[in-house]
């Protein structure tokens, strides 16, 4: 790769979850890794200044409502592998690592389909306040069937998941934007007057799924919006995040699957008025980083003893088809062929053809087939970022954590420096909000193409019309 800048910053985040094992099975036993301290509010602080060290955008929290049962035909081994579970709620970890750190932005994951909004938007608005505006919201619409019913619900059907979204984000949006007029909030001690009644409107939504009056019960945060994610990997999945999101995460199983997803969302943005600045594509990546390419392949070779093949593949079957019920020898295309629960589900994985339920098995553990996965010292994981990110047309990457804080630590000690001196990672935060580490300094609130600060204008419109100056 040229030394001279040749292309855009590029972004990273950590991906994490309040639980010993996330991504990576197995590897939680490592006598270097500090995952079994995540009840430890000390560790959560410790990770939080080592990313901003590092200068990443966010620690992104994943998180799940029920536990996988897909796997084995219980939930035996997500218990036994500590995958997903036990796990905390990862709103209530961000105030800590805001108040040690400054700059470092905070998402969270929360669900439209088990909570009211009403209560989802206090949530954030307060989070926001607090951490003076570093905080973001990754929209999901919650698959497992074991969610649904820890909330007393059927499971939703797909579709009926993102109309319940549609106007979920509607009602956020409303609250938000909206209710509180930008100078509504007054502590003038003169008057004297807390907040001026005339500019705080109650929103009075009625919907399908949702009747709300409001008004929002928090003024107006520094971001008004948190910072919006999603990861929607189906077509309608798509076609929400182009619409609502301004950090995508994007999938696919193959570099080709992966290139189109990321045409195909920019695509679906521009149609809707978005343009590519208002967007930030992520996608998942390993990187195993060392001092030289020797040390980091020690590193593999050492994680990859402790990888459990059952751990990799109740994550990624958990809600769907359960391989425990076929020999080793079985092709995965029979069992595909033959349909049954988790057939379609299975199918979305591009196997080859003999591909068999133990090879499967066999390339669950091994590290080093993961997607977009490095294994190096500074300058091989420096190409290879470099390379995924002009090749796939990304802003950035969420990255996954081998060992805690071991992963976040050598990122930031061999890789970030080597980025800088290519031009493509950040020197120095270039704001105060998550908003801002993302689009660039003054960009704290929503851009104007985003549906939320189109409702944010109609409502300007209708109190102008009321009040004529």
């Amino acid at each position: 790769m040229s030394d001279t800048t040749t292309g855009r910053q590029i972004h990273f985040m950590l991906l994490e979850m309040g639980t010993v094992s996330h991504n990576n099975y197995g590897l939680w036993v490592h006598p270097e890794n500090n995952r079994h301290r995540y009840m430890d509010i000390d560790f959560w602080v410790e990770q939080a200044k080592t990313l901003e060290r590092g200068m990443f955008d966010a620690l992104f929290f994943a998180d799940v409502l029920g536990v996988a049962a897909g796997f084995g035909g219980s939930t035996d081994v997500a218990l036994r592998e500590g995958m997903h579970v036990p796990i905390q709620d990862p709103f209530l970890l961000i105030p800590a690592m805001a108040a040690a750190t400054k700059h470092l932005g905070f998402a969270a994951t929360g669900s439209t389909t088990y909570e009211p909004p009403f209560s989802m938007a206090r949530r954030l608005s307060t989070l926001d306040h607090l951490t003076k505006g570093r905080v973001g919201w990754n929209i999901v619409t919650s698959y497992l069937p074991g969610a649904a019913a820890n909330f007393g619900m059927a499971p939703m059907a797909h579709d009926k998941r993102y109309d319940r979204a549609e106007e979920y984000l509607d009602v956020v949006y409303k609250l938000w934007e909206t209710s509180w007029e930008e100078d509504a909030f007054r502590l003038d001690r003169e008057t004297p007057m807390v907040s001026d009644p005339r500019k705080v409107h109650a929103i009075a939504h009625e919907g399908e799924y949702f009747k709300v009056m409001g008004p929002h019960l928090v003024s107006p945060s520094i971001q008004r919006t948190p910072a919006l994610f999603q990861a929607g990997s189906s077509d309608r999945g798509r076609d929400f995040a182009a619409k609502h999101a301004e950090g995508i995460f994007i999938g696919g199983y193959t570099e080709d699957i992966l290139l189109s997803h990321v045409a195909d969302i920019r695509r679906i943005a521009a149609e809707a008025g978005r343009t590519r600045d208002d967007l930030r594509l992520f996608a998942e990546c390993n990187i195993i980083a060392g001092g030289t390419d020797a040390e980091a392949e020690a590193k593999l070779a050492d994680f990859t003893k402790l990888a459990s093949a059952d751990g990799y593949l109740a994550h990624r079957f958990g809600s769907g088809m359960d391989l425990t019920k076929y020999g080793r020898h079985e092709k995965i295309e029979d069992i595909v062929a033959a349909g049954g629960p988790g057939a379609d589900h299975i199918a979305r994985y591009p196997f080859p053809p003999g591909f068999t339920v133990g090879d499967i098995y066999e390339d669950a553990a091994r590290l080093d087939r993961k997607r977009l996965f490095v294994c190096g010292g500074p300058a091989r994981c420096a190409d290879e970022i470099e390379r995924w990110a002009d090749t796939f047309d990304l802003d950035g990457f969420l990255m996954r954590q081998f060992l805690s804080p071991g992963t976040a630590r050598d990122f930031a000690d061999f890789v970030v420096p080597e980025l800088q001196r290519r031009g493509r990672y950040r020197t120095a935060y270039e704001g105060t909000t998550l908003r801002e580490n993302l689009f660039g300094a003054g960009h704290r609130r929503l851009a104007e193409s985003h549906p939320g600060a189109a409702s944010r204008r109609a409502a300007q419109a209708r109190e102008a019309a009321e009040d004529p100056v």
